[in-house]
């Protein structure tokens, strides 16, 4: 008797331990699938952040970072499709960058495309790689509008048009790309019916993907902006040589005359422009402009002007002749907001006589030699490009200047005149006859060393704000 009890208790304590045993095991299992799937999340998640930190390079296309960003959150989340809009804030869109294969419509598609999208033909993906979307259109607005992260599922409305696609969608997440105050765009996942609905905890997830996402999209702007203006300032530096080259390479030979120029652009490239135009075997041209505006545009149609000036200039001994064709040329091709003012002389050799076409120009200066004084050559005359040539033919006369030996003739654009202090204060004509003045004894390079030293001297730090030309010609 005592014997069976105690064979029946051995066996319930066995059968107990073994109970417990069982459960603690699968506990046991349990918690290693946990773990396991924690450390599959975590390689996953340092994988996606390892591969957005390599993709920030210079050498990165944006197209990559936007596969990696979407395929990324594919692959730690489980989920059957996803995408990635940005917005379009002038447009108030948010255009699609990247969708992938299998990815559900997020907002309402017209019925023929989810027809023709069950036939397998792909119709559905190439229109939603294609459609951008107002802030008002299904949860993708709803997300970007509002500012928040949405996890959608079941009979919510907003999940129709994925429910009616050719894989019925269960669930789908939706987060805005976020950083700063800048609303960059939305990441959308969805998972079908074979998955299980998304939890809380992939919604964590997937704002955490959200908030790294939005930091490397917004890094990759700033390395976009910045390869950008790299790529600018080397095509600005190559249209820089390009135009020295186009300038004078030194003085002309004319008997009877010194000549110096000298051209400094506020920016790369310059809207100013001075030329020395050989018109026959004897006679010299020489020429000043100044294009309204500055930088690229201006040095454009600086560079046109040579072109057609140089092309009417020769054998032509008239310079309002030749300016009056060159404004015939150039008026069809200039914009309403645009023109060119020039002073044109031609130089005959050993001739004491200038003779000079002001178009609009700054009015040359006349220093004279035996008095010491300075004066205004002020011929009237029209801008080129202002008037296709009825006015401009009747206004632009040639002018002759007679020049004693050691008279010089002063040709400048207003980036002379008006260069600016570092108080707002200009140069001015008084400080530009002072200067001539006090180096006229010293010749045409003399007086551009003096006055852009006196330049130089009286802007001081402040940056140069428009280009400065200047030509001395002196009779010898």
């Amino acid at each position: 008797m005592w014997a069976a009890f105690f064979f029946a208790l051995w066996a319930g304590v066995s059968t107990l331990f073994a109970i417990v045993y069982l459960r603690q095991r699968k506990k046991m299992e349990s918690l290693e699938k946990a773990r396991e799937r924690i450390q599959t999340e975590e390689t996953r998640v340092l994988d996606f952040l390892h591969g957005l930190g390599a993709a920030l390079s210079d050498n990165s296309r944006p197209s990559d970072l936007y596969v990696l960003i979407v395929e990324g959150a594919l692959r730690i989340l489980n989920a059957h499709g996803g995408a990635l809009y940005l917005a379009e804030e002038a447009r108030n869109e948010l255009r699609p960058v990247f969708v992938s294969r299998g990815c559900p419509p997020f907002f309402d598609v017209p019925p023929p495309v989810l027809q023709q999208s069950g036939k397998g033909t792909g119709v559905l993906h190439n229109f939603l790689r294609q459609h951008s979307i107002g802030g008002a259109e299904g949860a993708l607005g709803d997300a970007w509008t509002l500012r928040v992260p949405l996890l959608i599922q079941g009979a919510d409305p907003r999940l129709a048009p994925a429910r009616n696609s050719p894989r019925h969608t269960r669930s789908a997440m939706f987060a805005p790309l976020l950083y700063g105050e800048h609303e960059l765009g939305v990441l959308a996942v969805a998972r079908d019916e074979q998955g299980e609905p998304f939890v809380g905890s992939e919604f964590e997830i997937l704002k955490a993907i959200a908030d790294q996402s939005a930091f490397a999209l917004s890094t990759a702007l700033i390395f976009s902006d910045a390869a950008e203006k790299k790529r600018l300032d080397q095509d600005l530096q190559v249209a820089h040589e390009i135009q020295r080259i186009l300038l004078p390479s030194g003085s002309p030979d004319v008997p009877g005359f010194q000549i110096s120029g000298i051209n400094i652009p506020a920016r790369q490239v310059s809207g100013d422009y001075y030329d020395y135009i050989s018109v026959d075997a004897g006679h010299c041209g020489v020429a000043i402009a100044d294009v309204s505006g500055k930088g690229v545009p201006a040095s454009l149609i600086m560079a046109m002007c040579r072109s057609v000036l140089r092309s009417q200039a020769s054998s032509r001994h008239s310079p309002a002749a030749v300016l009056q064709l060159v404004n015939e040329q150039l008026f069809p091709d200039i914009k309403e907001d645009m023109f060119i003012s020039m002073a044109y002389a031609i130089l005959s050799p050993n001739s004491p006589d200038v003779v000079l076409c002001r178009a609009g120009h700054d009015a040359p200066l006349h220093y004279s030699a035996s008095t010491r004084t300075i004066a205004k050559i002020n011929p009237p005359g029209m801008a080129l490009g202002i008037d296709g040539g009825g006015v401009f033919n009747r206004v632009t006369t040639d002018f002759s200047l007679h020049l004693e030996r050691d008279d010089c003739l002063i040709l400048y654009t207003d980036g002379v005149t008006e260069a600016l202090d570092a108080e707002g204060e200009e140069f001015g004509m008084e400080n530009l006859y002072r200067s001539i003045l006090a180096s006229a004894s010293d010749g045409p390079a003399g007086i551009i060393s003096h006055l852009t030293d006196s330049l130089r001297a009286f802007v001081g730090s402040c940056p140069q704000h428009d280009d400065i030309t200047l030509i001395v010609i002196r009779k010898k």
